[in-house]
């Protein structure tokens, strides 16, 4: 008998944690310890399989972290929907009790990205009583589960990359007080990746699955280009990278703004885009150069100089990478030789 009060107990626990859907999630007992509490994924989780009512999405534009690949979703409450916002920097307005999900991987070999991966991290941003929370999961050895994890993490990957270059180093997972660094507008904790800019073409799903609420013709919408798309002018696709890269933080309303650098895409003065305008306070970080941005002289600009280091005291972006994003200084760094 006591074995058996013994396995009704387990059962009542597992049903407890374990959830179908994130509509029985008690947002008054956030954060779960674990990722599979929280009902957003079917079957083994590292399959990535959106339970109903979770939707995936995906920017135009990423920001790069260590060369990582993302997959982001979005869940709403039943009968409830996201609304545009009133200026074209801002992410959408999302109601209470949204979470917006994103897990960080690597395939194993890039040239197939849909085979064997390592699953590192995932990342939630919670909307409760009107207020985002980060809430970070590392992922365990087995994949088989992720925990939540506010104090940061360093793990080990390797992979293959595209040209069949061996790749190994250490991942940095962020720790939760880090998060508040991008995710900051006029010292609120906002999310920064789904604006209207970067969801160019996915927007008129929402809308049709009933979880955007507009009078606005989303066809003409202002939207950012890929970066790397060679077909897009150079012009658009570097100021598209450093929207997404650097403006969360260097914008009017940003952590940085103070440097005067103000890089989203709707900046449109040579001066705040650091065209022949000299740092506020780089200290080490200038280089010893003297302009942000030295019209035809990449190799002089500082910020292609911080871009292309991993020291500390220089890097840019201070967080969130600890390597060099290659093609992206390249495409920086034709963009400044041709102005």
């Amino acid at each position: 008998m006591k074995n058996g009060w013994f396995l009704i107990a387990i059962i009542v626990c597992w049903s407890c944690s374990h959830r179908d859907s994130p509509s029985d999630i008690d947002f008054s007992k956030l954060p779960y310890k674990t990722l599979s509490e929280y009902g957003l994924f079917t079957g083994d989780l590292k399959d990535f399989s959106e339970a109903e009512g979770v939707m995936p999405y995906e920017p135009v534009a990423s920001l790069f972290t260590d060369y990582a690949f993302k997959k982001r979703y979005v869940w709403m409450p039943e009968n409830t929907h996201a609304s545009l916002p009133d200026e074209p920097d801002a992410s959408l307005d999302f109601p209470d009790k949204t979470i917006l999900v994103k897990h960080f991987y690597y395939p194993l070999d890039f040239k197939k990205p849909e085979e064997e991966k390592r699953v590192i991290e995932t990342r939630l941003l919670v909307k409760n009583n009107g207020t985002w929370e980060a809430y970070p999961y590392l992922w365990n050895e087995q994949q088989t589960e992720a925990t939540l994890k506010n104090t940061g993490a360093s793990v080990p990957v390797s992979y293959t990359n595209e040209k069949g270059e061996k790749t190994a180093f250490n991942y940095v997972v962020p720790q939760k007080t880090q998060c508040r660094s991008c995710h900051n507008k006029d010292g609120q904790m906002l999310p920064i990746g789904p604006k209207v800019k970067q969801l160019a073409g996915q927007l008129e799903k929402w809308q049709k699955a009933g979880i955007l609420e507009t009078d606005h013709d989303l066809t003409m919408a202002y939207s950012l280009v890929n970066p790397f798309d060679l077909s897009k002018p150079l012009a658009d696709r570097a100021r598209a990278y450093l929207d997404v890269n650097c403006g969360h933080c260097h914008s009017r309303q940003g952590p940085a703004s103070t440097s005067g650098l103000y890089y989203n895409a709707e900046e449109s003065r040579d001066f705040h885009l650091g065209v022949w305008k000299s740092p506020v306070a780089a200290g080490m970080g200038g280089g010893g150069f003297k302009f942000d941005i030295y019209p035809g002289q990449s190799k002089e600009s500082i910020v292609t100089y911080r871009m292309n280091s991993t020291h500390p005291g220089v890097m840019m972006p201070e967080i969130g990478r600890v390597t060099i994003h290659r093609e992206g200084v390249e495409l920086i760094a034709e963009w400044i030789d041709s102005l």
